[in-house]
């Protein structure tokens, strides 16, 4: 009876542990595996390993003075065979064995998400953005005064005011749209909040592009505990802080009893709806760094390796851009065990059965 290619490798790594600083020869031949070690623990760890692998102890017995010598037998399982994913192989698990280890699992399916962003932010203080709307004004109100002026370069020069007043406006993220609004309300809130107040939130760019004007938010005060202020998204920056890697949201919160003062520091929680989209748990979802694996289960209880790609993260999900399809099933537990096995056995399918005699130092 042929020993397995897996157990094989199997007691080469389970035995190392028991090795230490003694030399294990480890040699397989006509169904028979010899292990020359001393360790008391050894019976035990073979015994677990038959437990959860794929090949059963029938017969286990120790030589006076030799070696521990143990007959095996292949389980009716079927054997690896190779998968899609590199390094990764599919297997099948009984469905005592994977009660047995915590198996537990979700189907993908389409649902409504919606991504909260929860962030930093601070009650405005903008000394700077108040120059540049007093400045706009200053050079519309000369602009209109020399309108009957005949002298061309009047008109010149009070372009020029207006085209500079509106680069620096730009440059501090003020398009025509908030420009109009600005104009028409009290810029002292921009350095002394009243009965509104603006506030400042910074989003990482990777979330900037889910932030649109009219966005909802809420904010919370750390001096104000208990107290909550709703908001809509007034304007987002088109520029990215270089230092903090953030986009500047802007919004303007009705304050009525003045309680907000300049610099103080809050919390901001954008929510954005994302519509319906192809979702997989977040449980379900190894991440190597390079890639990032599902384990799709088929009927039949066998675990298939999918590489996936993912888009936005929410309310515990990711969205599922390829790889996977609605109705599939996969594992959302046990999944590091579920990985080391699907690793496994796909270098044993590399590494192939053999008869001749392995050294372990």
């Amino acid at each position: 009876m042929r020993v397995s290619a897996v157990l094989a490798a199997g007691l080469l790594v389970l035995t190392a542990a028991a090795a230490s600083a003694q030399q294990v020869q480890l040699t397989i031949s006509n169904g028979r595996v010899s292990l020359f070690a001393r360790d008391a623990t050894l019976r035990q760890i073979l015994t677990e390993w038959s437990r959860v692998g794929q090949t059963k102890i029938v017969n286990l017995e120790r030589i006076p003075g030799g070696p521990l010598t143990l007959q095996l037998v292949d389980q009716p399982e079927p054997l690896a065979r190779e998968g899609g994913v590199p390094g990764h192989a599919p297997f099948h698990l009984s469905a005592n064995r994977q009660q047995l280890i915590g198996v537990t699992r979700a189907t993908v399916e389409v649902r409504p998400l919606v991504r909260e962003i929860r962030t930093a932010a601070t009650i405005a203080n903008d000394p700077a953005l108040y120059q540049a709307i007093t400045e706009y004004r200053e050079a519309v109100r000369t602009r209109a005064a020399i309108g009957g002026s005949t002298v061309r370069e009047a008109h010149d020069g009070a372009r020029a005011m207006v085209t500079a007043a509106l680069l620096k406006l730009r440059r501090q993220g003020i398009d025509e749209r908030q420009l109009a609004v600005l104009e028409r309300s009290d810029p002292t809130t921009l350095i002394l909040p009243g009965a509104q107040a603006w506030v400042y939130v910074q989003v990482y760019e990777d979330e900037a592009p889910l932030v649109t004007p009219g966005s909802h938010l809420t904010i919370e005060v750390p001096s104000l505990p208990g107290r909550t202020f709703e908001a809509s998204v007034f304007g987002v920056d088109p520029t990215v802080n270089p230092t903090t890697r953030t986009v500047r949201v802007r919004a303007l919160v009705a304050t009525p009893d003045r309680e907000l003062r300049p610099d103080a520091y809050a919390t901001a929680t954008i929510r954005v709806p994302l519509g319906d989209r192809l979702a997989v748990p977040r449980e379900a979802v190894l991440d190597s760094g390079t890639r990032r694996l599902v384990f799709v289960i088929d009927g039949d209880g066998t675990f298939t390796p999918h590489e996936v790609q993912l888009g936005r993260a929410a309310q515990g999900y990711f969205e599922v851009l390829d790889g996977v399809k609605a109705g599939d099933q996969v594992a959302t537990s046990a999944n590091f065990l579920i990985d080391s096995e699907s690793r496994f056995r796909s270098a044993i399918a590399a590494f192939g059965p053999t008869d001749e005699p392995a050294h372990l130092h």
